[in-house]
């Protein structure tokens, strides 16, 4: 696969040390110091926290440009496959979104975290086609340019490209690209959802559209506001939808604006602070004094598209 590097900007605080380390014969603590944040307490992200320094990537279908809900993306880039050669490249594209669901996505990631800095790729085509060779490119360019969050509202029923993608997921996770991944909507295996190195997201059908839940109940780990949701859509205008797709990208928003405020949290730590501030986790008083938390995390079209 041949790609263009996006610079990496500011935010690009994420790189890891060189080498693995595989035991620590000869070297105590004072050889491996570790710079760390302890996370907002009760997971709540200090104010103000909106998403600033925070480089997001949506790995979809393509974002409009100027749309008023989204604004320009900073970049936007393309899945491109030779039919000939087979040779699959990323290149810089202007062509926009095919059909709507990554500028959807975009949109909620503005709502939730405003000031983030969010970046396109586009591995869908015209209604929600796409490949799992395509996806699983455009996914390792966006581990690769080490972005900090990627929002992945898709998934992919071949298990030939689950074990490629579980291997990814967890570079991605050790290098602190926290990859959020969309449930499929109905039961099926898909991926890479599936995977604990992934945050992944179902959605809940609560009219808060403020409010994120933890699951008891895993491999979703958390559900977010997305039945009947307003969102952008192509030609500058919105549309009420419902689909995991849509409350996938209120996490990633969540985890941007976490980041802006606690920008060494790892991606377990995130996990954490999501866990900590969903509204449905209760605090036991036997061993904390406050009272639950509520969460303070920041025509239908049915969705999910399938790779």
């Amino acid at each position: 696969m041949t790609t263009h590097t996006a610079p990496a900007g500011p935010a690009a605080r994420t790189a890891p040390g060189l080498g693995l380390t595989w035991s620590l014969r000869g070297r105590g603590p004072e050889d491996v110091p570790v710079l760390g944040d302890p996370g907002p307490p009760g997971g709540q992200p200090a104010a103000p926290a909106t998403g600033r320094g925070v480089r997001v990537c949506v790995v979809d279908s393509g974002v409009e440009r100027d749309h008023p809900l989204v604004g320009e993306p900073a970049s936007s880039w393309v899945v491109v496959k030779d039919e000939e050669s087979g040779e699959i490249t990323v290149e810089p594209t202007t062509t926009g979104d095919t059909c709507g669901h990554g500028t959807a996505c975009a949109g909620i990631i503005r709502r939730t975290a405003p000031e983030c800095e969010i970046h396109s790729v586009r591995v869908l085509g015209e209604r929600f086609s796409g490949t799992g060779d395509i996806l699983m490119a455009g996914l390792r360019w966006a581990v690769e340019q080490r972005f900090d969050v990627v929002n992945l509202s898709l998934s992919t029923t071949r298990t030939r490209f689950a074990q490629e993608l579980h291997s990814l997921a967890d570079s991605a996770y050790f290098a602190r690209t926290v990859i959020v991944a969309s449930a499929h909507n109905t039961p099926v295996e898909s991926f890479p959802w599936r995977f604990a190195s992934v945050i992944s997201v179902g959605s809940h059908q609560e009219d808060d559209p403020d409010l994120h839940l933890y699951n008891p109940a895993p491999p979703v780990e958390f559900f977010g506001p997305g039945q009947n949701v307003t969102v952008p859509w192509l030609g500058g205008r919105t549309i009420r939808t419902t689909g995991n797709s849509f409350a996938t990208p209120y996490v990633a928003g969540l985890c941007a604006r976490l980041l802006s405020a606690h920008p060494r949290m790892t991606a377990f730590q995130l996990k954490n602070a999501l866990y900590l501030s969903a509204a449905n986790v209760r605090h036991d008083p036997s061993t904390a004094d406050h009272a639950p938390r509520p969460s303070t995390a920041a025509g239908d079209t049915h969705d999910d598209a399938e790779i």
